[in-house]
């Protein structure tokens, strides 16, 4: 009965030993007297006990690797600090164990040297400006190369790019000027605008009269109630000011009208000159001359 026992025990035991569950989204290797022997899929699986040993248990799901802030040089000698983050999943466990010792460090070492290099590549403008760019060219170098290591890059994305204080300052100012510069083109093509507008509104206006004048018979009397009238808004325009005189001028007589007004004006100066000539400082004057 022992010996039932013990047997039953044994196999209880192997059985245990040799079960091995892996858990959905990973997978294992499993060596055979030091050598590789198969992978283990997830689910329950079966080893031979003292033969095999599961050397690795990763798992499949992708992963999220950050990049600390690197110090980088451009194109055009500008100092800048990067930083970024790269998705990757295991495509291939068996490459992943055996082709590199320290996945994590060799993809966080490869990802900060290739983005200084794609960095060295460029200027600060195009640092700036074409970062979609840099993200494909860094996503297909790391590919060449992890490619080996059984791991695929799914996305790179650089989250920032700083440069010195300095640097942010000049920036800033360029972009303020760049501002200010568009500002005043738009003003420039506004006016610009308008003024065509006018023209054209004027144009417009300039063809309805015509036409309205060949129409009406009495077009003379009409062209004299307008000249009437613009009078009239330029003697009312002359009138706000307090030094303003506002004279009202016949337009059917406007030369005489003119010469009347400069005949008041010269008579207003020739009285203007004898008042003058007759004040007693001057009359004291010619006493003491006689």
């Amino acid at each position: 009965m022992e010996p039932i026992i013990a047997i039953v025990l044994v196999l209880i035991g192997y059985a245990l030993g040799s079960a091995k569950l892996i858990n959905q989204g990973n997978e294992a290797l499993v060596e055979r007297l030091g050598q590789y022997h198969r992978k283990l899929s997830p689910g329950l699986n079966f080893i031979v006990p003292l033969l095999d040993q599961i050397v690795m248990e990763d798992t499949t799901r992708e992963q999220v690797l950050d990049i600390k802030p690197q110090n980088a040089i451009t194109r055009d000698n500008i100092y800048l600090e990067v930083d970024g983050v790269v998705y990757w999943k295991i495509k291939d466990m068996e490459k992943s164990f055996y082709q590199i010792d320290d996945l994590q460090q060799a993809l966080t070492n490869l990802t900060a040297t290739t983005l200084r290099e794609i960095v060295a590549r460029n200027s600060l403008e195009e640092t700036n400006a074409a970062r979609a760019e840099m993200n494909r060219a860094l996503l297909d170098e790391l590919n060449q190369t992890t490619i080996t290591w059984g791991v695929e890059i799914i996305r790179v994305d650089i989250q920032s790019i700083t440069p010195p204080e300095s640097v942010r300052r000049s920036m800033e100012e360029q972009r303020a000027a760049e501002i200010k510069s568009r500002a005043a083109i738009l003003e420039a093509e506004g006016e610009r605008q308008a003024a065509i507008k006018k023209a054209e509104g004027t144009k417009t206006s300039m063809q309805i009269i015509s036409e309205a004048l060949r129409s009406i018979p009495q077009s003379h009397e009409v062209l004299r109630f307008l000249e009437h009238q613009e009078q009239i808004n330029a003697s009312y325009k002359l009138s706000e000011s307090n030094n303003a005189k506002v004279v009202f001028v016949d337009s059917s007589k406007p030369q005489t009208a003119t010469q009347e007004m400069i005949g008041r004006i010269a008579g207003g100066e020739a009285r203007h000159e004898i008042s003058h000539s007759s004040s007693p400082e001057k009359k004291d004057k010619d006493d003491d001359n006689l």
